[in-house]
């Protein structure tokens, strides 16, 4: 039997998933120091957060609470335990579910990353440990990925346990990476440093005319690498709180029309960006920005 609290902090209500037998292994919880920033923990120490079905649904259960919640500018997901962020699967209880139940598991973990992905506001993987698999990609599935400086261990190893990335690993790979270099990761099943992740796939490549028509320059696997001694989490927590400070609702187009962008033609984008420019042009927050500038003020953004 699953219980179903909401925590509430000033105006932003959170639900935080608890069983009867123990805490939460996901649940969400705003940054006391700044509530317009969320995150989203990861809460199974004893095995490297490895994804247990429990968890997934539980995860299911905080995505469907903050994709609501106007309140967050930005989200981190993280782990509650230093040094750790998730481990992929679980594969110890793998072993106990029928292929029925796999099945599910899969349709469900894909569902999950989608809805990730799909959330309005702009989200960060916040990686302190090994990113191995399943936990690599669900940081695929956030819009920007920040590394320890001091990890080890990222990496897509199914291959070596006779499977393939599953939950969009390839597909998000192929489009965060460009094909060489997706292909690379996955067929060596390599395990990559902080800082090899952040410099894989920058090299130039051509992607595929239905995803763009230009050369262009891939990212790496992680966007950024903490400095020591901060911790990715610190790190993420600078990149989610500049980004709070902005509009928004203009951040949420802004997410939307760049995450469109793969899919659409340029002529096409661009009237994608106009409609959603043109939306934000009667916004209270756009006002607001403009009498702030004029009077030389920090603008307060109101979501409206």
């Amino acid at each position: 039997m699953m219980l179903h609290r909401c925590l509430r902090y000033s105006s932003t209500a959170l639900c935080r998933s608890l069983s009867t037998n123990g805490a939460a292994e996901a649940f969400l919880q705003p940054v006391p120091s700044n509530p317009s920033v969320a995150c989203l923990f990861l809460n199974r120490p004893q095995s490297k957060n490895a994804i247990s079905m429990r968890m997934l649904q539980e995860l299911h259960e905080c995505l469907d609470t903050v994709k609501f919640d106007k309140s967050v500018r930005a989200l981190i997901v993280r782990s509650t335990t230093p040094g750790a962020f998730c481990a992929g699967a679980d594969l110890i209880e793998r072993r106990t579910m029928t292929l029925p139940q796999v099945n599910k598991f899969l349709v469900d973990l894909r569902s999950a990353l989608s809805e990730l992905e799909s959330l309005p506001m702009p989200t960060i993987a916040a990686i302190d440990g090994p990113a191995l698999g399943g936990g690599l990609e669900l940081s695929f599935a956030c819009d920007l990925r920040v590394a320890a400086h001091d990890v080890t261990k990222i990496g897509l190893p199914e291959v070596r346990l006779g499977i393939i990335p599953g939950a969009g690993g390839t597909q998000r790979a192929v489009r965060l990476l460009g094909l060489s270099k997706a292909k690379d990761l996955v067929f060596t099943a390599r395990m990559l440093t902080a800082v090899e992740a952040l410099e894989w796939g920058t090299s130039r490549t051509r992607r595929p005319l239905a995803l763009f028509c230009l050369p262009h320059i891939c990212s790496g696997v992680v966007d950024y690498v903490s400095s020591p001694p901060t911790s990715a989490h610190g790190r993420a927590l600078q990149l989610a709180e500049e980004i709070a400070k902005n509009a928004p609702l203009a951040l949420r187009a802004a997410k939307q029309a760049l995450s469109r962008a793969v899919d659409l033609s340029l002529e096409s984008g661009l009237d994608f960006e106009r409609a959603s420019y043109d939306l934000l042009l009667t916004t209270k927050d756009r006002t607001e920005a403009l009498e702030a500038f004029k009077a030389k003020r920090p603008p307060v953004f109101r979501g409206e």
